[in-house]
């Protein structure tokens, strides 16, 4: 059964409707099983199989094939099978990809689309400060709450911001920069720590970024101009990194007198590749491609920006060793269109690709109005933080009732954040209260999805009837594989019985030669194969491993039951016919164990057809069956309106 896959483009807080007014303008149209079927359900079906049929069915005739439909989905309920963990898996994962939409806020993208070209236009200067995020919470909110000070001692009490990030700094390049990261451009760095850095006014310094990946951040903004675009540039290197003076000595000279080289006419492409000590990109004749600011050591940015097309550059040093530099080529920032893919591109690799659904998501949390008892949550913290461990601290909430936070009227209990931490997260823990915070967020953001899709299946039919289609469906296969389908293939007494019941209508109107053809890859190996089967006693089932070891891949064995002008092989071996081209390597065949034979013996010889009848006798019994176990009811008045 294939998948439905379903993307709505509307906004979810414009599809959604009160409960009230679906229920008015939504009437039941029929009831299977006690189970009420809406208007709305059975209009979108009904619409939806009128489309894929080449003649469209009339109301009475789709009515009998819906009931039936439902009968059998009725079925699949009763079985059980909307409970097993496949299904839900299955179910759940699907209803998470429609929903998507509902729990995202479109307006979030172009505005960070806008945002993102925007600051294209510029280029800020800037130097940080960072310490770790540290492995507990009670580290992290330490971090946090010591860069403030720093932050606070450079504002209020003139300390030095440079001095401050060579002391304090865990960026280790704040050793020899004084914390200064000079030029930088949009779309290289965190999403927070690129917000702070364009949103601090130039000359002061931001609040203390605690959301970015890899540590706490304060930046200090000391100069802004334009942006210069992008350079595309090659270059030679000569490594210093880790040489003596002496050593390095030697480099230098080396790329001095490469410099003169170049200038008296040599080949920079070819130079780069057989002298460049840059391994990824020497191998490109020393190209680089294009960089803008921020994405290079600065004594290398400085000269590739300053150069003009096609100038090379003196020696010049940075950390790594000895350069030169060609510039090839200027790139200015292009129009909106021009940048949309590499914008969308960076987006689509940081955190902002999932800022429309954190936003939705926040903003549902704030309508359902999210509580967190503060009091029991620091009671949790500190009943943990007696414990030997983190995971027998975790254990001290496996059992307790006490509610430690409220969703939309939903609780959640402090057993229930305990139950859902995976076992390797709580065997792996190094503080409990950390993994215990982080789980109750998670489940707190859990339970808000859940409200929305159960209210979008309540209030919004287009939604909810797209959801009980893809539900039914699985249900449907699944009941229909097990009382039809797979039952047609694996009852074999039942075929049989079947078969026996209704030969006469299993006819050949030509013979059929029923038994094995034998291939082999020459007239020898085909000789030898005659030879064994006549010799030895060979159990059909042994057939094919017996010839195998024997005779190896020289040897094919195919079993045919093929009427007379149907394939140009049988008819020469069993129906005197000539000889055919030989299909690829098998070049010589013969027959064994066969014979004509007139009219079908045995299911086998016939199984395609008597599997297919034998599947529709099924399908009648079971729908009839199921007519008289399940009652319907059909609320015809709503059927005349929606005739009409």
């Amino acid at each position: 059964m294939k998948k439905k896959t379903f993307i709505m483009s509307a906004m979810a807080a414009t599809a959604i409707l009160s409960a009230t007014a679906a229920k008015t303008s939504d009437p039941v149209v029929m009831t299977v099983n006690g189970k009420d079927i809406r208007q709305s359900e059975f209009e979108y079906l009904y619409q939806k199989n009128n489309l894929q049929q080449l003649a469209p069915q009339t109301l009475d005739e789709y009515v009998d094939m819906f009931v039936v439909y439902k009968l059998k989905v009725a079925e699949a309920e009763a079985a059980g099978l909307h409970l097993t963990d496949d299904f839900r898996k299955e179910f759940d994962s699907y209803c998470a990809e429609l929903s998507k939409p509902y729990l995202s806020d479109s307006l979030v993208r172009k505005r960070l689309i806008d945002e993102a070209y925007g600051r294209m236009a510029t280029s800020r200067k800037v130097s940080h400060i960072m310490l770790p995020i540290g492995a507990t919470y009670d580290e992290s909110e330490a971090n946090r709450q010591r860069l403030d000070s720093i932050r606070n001692a450079i504002v209020n009490e003139g300390a030095d911001f440079g001095e401050m990030a060579v002391k304090y700094s865990s960026d280790r390049s704040a050793l020899r920069n004084n914390g200064s990261m000079g030029y930088i451009s949009p779309n290289r760095y965190p999403y927070p720590f690129e917000l702070a850095a364009y949103t601090t006014p130039v000359g002061q310094i931001s609040q203390v970024i605690d959301d970015a990946p890899f540590g706490y951040h304060i930046i200090k903004v000391e100069d802004e101009r334009p942006n210069p675009g992008k350079v595309e540039a090659r270059h030679i290197l000569k490594l210093t990194q880790g040489l003596s003076p002496e050593d390095a000595a030697v480099k230098k000279a080396q790329i001095d007198s490469i410099h003169t080289l170049l200038v008296n006419g040599a080949d920079f492409e070819t130079i780069a590749r057989q002298e460049s000590e840059d391994p990824g990109s020497a191998a490109l004749g020393g190209r680089l491609g294009a960089f803008g600011p921020g994405e290079m050591v600065k004594e290398f940015e400085d000269t590739s920006f300053g150069l003009k097309d096609g100038e090379i550059s003196e020696p010049f040093r940075t950390a790594y060793g000895y350069h030169i530099v060609q510039t090839l080529a200027h790139r200015g920032i292009g129009s909106l269109e021009e940048e949309l893919q590499s914008i969308q591109t960076a987006i689509n690799r940081d955190m902002r690709s999932s800022l429309p659904e954190k936003e939705r998501l926040s903003q549902l949390k704030n309508s359902y109005g999210v509580k967190v008892d503060s009091t029991a949550l620091m009671a949790i913290k500190v009943k943990m933080a007696g414990s030997n461990d983190a995971a027998s601290g975790l254990d001290t909430a496996k059992d307790a009732g006490d509610v430690i936070a409220t969703v939309g009227g939903k609780t959640i209990t402090v057993a229930q954040v305990y139950e859902s931490i995976p076992d390797n997260v709580k065997s792996g823990a190094k503080d409990a209260f950390t993994v215990f915070n982080q789980s109750l967020n998670h489940l707190i953001d859990e339970t808000t999805v859940n409200i929305t899709r159960e209210r979008l299946a309540q209030e919004n039919p287009e939604y909810r009837n797209i959801v009980n289609e893809y539900r039914d469906g699985i249900l449907l296969f699944e009941i229909s594989n097990r009382n039809v389908w797979e039952r047609s293939t694996t009852d074999t007494e039942g075929l049989a019985s079947y078969f026996a019941a209704n030969r006469s209508k299993y006819n050949w109107d030509a013979p059929h030669y029923k038994g094995y053809v034998v291939f082999a890859t020459s007239d020898s190996i085909a000789g030898l194969a005659k030879d064994y089967l006549a010799s030895n006693q060979i159990e059909k089932d042994s057939l094919v491993s017996k010839l195998g070891k024997n005779f190896g891949r020289e040897i094919k064995l195919e079993r045919v039951v093929t009427g007379k002008g149907e394939n140009a092989i049988v008819d020469n071996v069993a129906f005197n016919g000539e000889r055919p081209e030989a299909p690829g390597k098998w070049v010589a065949w013969f027959s064994y164990d066969g014979r004509v034979i007139n009219a079908p013996e045995e299911v086998a010889d016939v199984r395609g057809a008597v599997t297919s009848d034998y599947q529709s006798e099924l399908e009648k019994n079971w729908v009839s069956a199921l007519r008289k176990k399940y009652k319907v009811k059909i609320n015809k008045g709503t059927l005349k309106k929606i005739s009409k």
